[in-house]
């Protein structure tokens, strides 16, 4: 039997909005020895991301997580023993974990193996991994944005926003930026390269819009849904790209919603509006880890982590994300 002591975030209850520390609970067990072709990962850093309300609310989720489960998350770490040849001790990767110290899994459960040395790990959890991939995989395969564009981006100073702003920006893009701080803002303005930013808690989005974008909005991507959302998609171009990947302001979707239809938007429009889901997109997520890390390297892509230390940080993490508390990646270090 093994002699490590694990510590892991299990899920308790389901929360009705957005997840509570009600709802997790801190364990403490031993690491159960390993079955034939596992691997036993020592996580060193765990995701917190918008994502995970859907997984805990909603048993229809693409990704739901159920009561009695470990918390599910992307985290890095290292390999630690290996019952299989596919790895070795000592190589790091990145992949579901969970919020816990020791993980034993199976190698499907690994996303990628982290080889570059001169990167920080942690990156693969932000720019580098679910944020960044998402960010450039939807803005290419869904958005297509063309030089002289205009694309509008909600959490513009978010893990996803952020990368989203610059990429458009650097195929000579004119990009918006939505976001609820003024520390927020300046960020997006100093660090994201944001050609103009919306404080949608103190502007009046309409009133700015118009200004800002006179020939509409040729892309938007959008991570929030509801009223924010509501006053974007007045503004739309003809031909615009509306890309579906957050629903951040939404903190329970049962029943839905109040708010304006958006079917004689995307008529009169000729627009297009499309959901998605990082993990329909397997095939071609190492090309955009690679583009990302040569504009890293490059000093062309800017990054923010927002890190708190220590696993009996996480029951409060996901509120935290939605009360906006954080500014760049949340992460959290073991």
């Amino acid at each position: 039997m093994s002699s490590l002591e694990n510590e892991l975030i299990r899920v308790v209850s389901k929360p009705t909005g957005i997840p509570a520390p009600e709802n997790f609970q801190l364990e403490k067990q031993v690491v159960p020895e390993l079955e034939a072709g596992q691997l036993l990962i020592r996580n060193e850093w765990l995701s917190v991301d918008p994502a995970m309300r859907g997984w805990l609310a909603d048993a229809n989720n693409y990704a739901s997580v159920r009561v009695g489960d470990v918390m599910r998350s992307l985290c890095v770490g290292t390999v630690i023993k290996s019952t299989t040849d596919a790895f070795m001790e000592g190589d790091r990767v990145m992949g579901w974990f969970g919020w816990q110290h020791y993980a034993a899994i199976k190698p499907a459960a690994v996303v990628q193996k982290i080889t570059a040395t001169d990167l920080p790990a942690s990156l693969y959890l932000g720019v580098l991994g679910l944020n960044g991939v998402t960010a450039a995989t939807a803005l290419d395969k869904l958005g297509a944005p063309k030089a002289g564009e205009t694309v509008a981006v909600s959490t513009a100073a978010g893990g996803v926003g952020s990368c989203v702003g610059q990429l458009a920006k650097a195929l000579g893009c004119r990009t918006i930026g939505l976001t609820g701080s003024p520390e927020k803002l300046r960020t997006c303005l100093e660090e994201f390269n944001y050609d103009h930013v919306i404080n949608y808690k103190t502007d009046d989005i309409d009133a700015a819009l118009k200004t800002q974008c006179p020939d509409g909005i040729d892309v938007y991507f959008d991570n929030t849904a509801g009223a924010i959302s509501d006053a974007v998609m007045q503004h739309l171009a003809i031909g615009a790209r509306v890309i579906v990947c957050g629903t951040a302001s939404i903190p329970s979707w049962d029943p839905p919603p109040v708010g304006p239809r958006v079917n004689r938007i995307l008529l009169t429009r000729r627009a297009r509006m499309q959901g998605f889901i990082l993990f329909d997109h397997k095939d071609t997520y190492p090309t955009y880890v690679k583009q990302l890390e040569d504009l890293i390297r490059a000093g062309k892509m800017n990054y923010r982590e927002d890190v708190t230390e220590g696993l009996h940080t996480a029951p409060g993490a996901i509120g935290e994300l939605y009360r906006g508390d954080n500014l760049g990646k949340r992460l959290i270090r073991l």
